[in-house]
């Protein structure tokens, strides 16, 4: 038996709202999921807060300033793939500046899309996430095998 504790990789996902819209961005050259809708997010970098991760990720990524007092916790979903993740997706109603691709590199497209029609190539947990959320549902389990 091994006495190294079980790891868990934390990540900060944002979900923006506006006008029955929300904003999506299309990944690519990351090694993940590319070529597939996904939405502003990243990994803790250790020593923040999931809050202050989030910050720093919608500042890196779409180029706005949000505050942590703002961020409302909107969903939890502890996934499976290769390893054990927990993903936290924030809300806000608030940002200052304006939405701009930081990272064209790892972005093809950053845009609004509607909610009622996002685009069929989204990350799953991702696009299960965004409806869990809209159901008022705070936390969801996805990837796992049915026991």
């Amino acid at each position: 038996m091994s006495n190294e504790r079980f790891k868990l990789i934390p990540e900060a996902h944002l979900l923006l709202f506006m006008e029955n819209k929300t904003l999506l961005l299309l990944r690519k050259n990351t090694g993940y999921e590319d070529g597939k809708y996904s939405v502003v997010a990243g990994h803790f970098e250790g020593n923040e807060t999931a809050r202050e991760a989030m910050v720093r990720e919608a500042f890196e990524e779409a180029g706005i300033k949000i505050y942590p007092k703002d961020l409302v916790l909107a969903h939890i979903t502890h996934r499976k793939h290769l390893d054990e993740r927990v993903s936290f997706f924030f809300t806000t109603a608030t940002w200052e500046g304006a939405i701009t691709n930081m990272e064209p590199k790892k972005c093809a497209d950053l845009r609004w899309f509607p909610i009622d029609s996002m685009p069929d190539n989204m990350v799953p947990y991702v696009r299960d996430a965004i409806e869990q959320s809209l159901k008022g549902n705070i936390y969801s389990e996805f990837g796992w095998k049915e026991k």
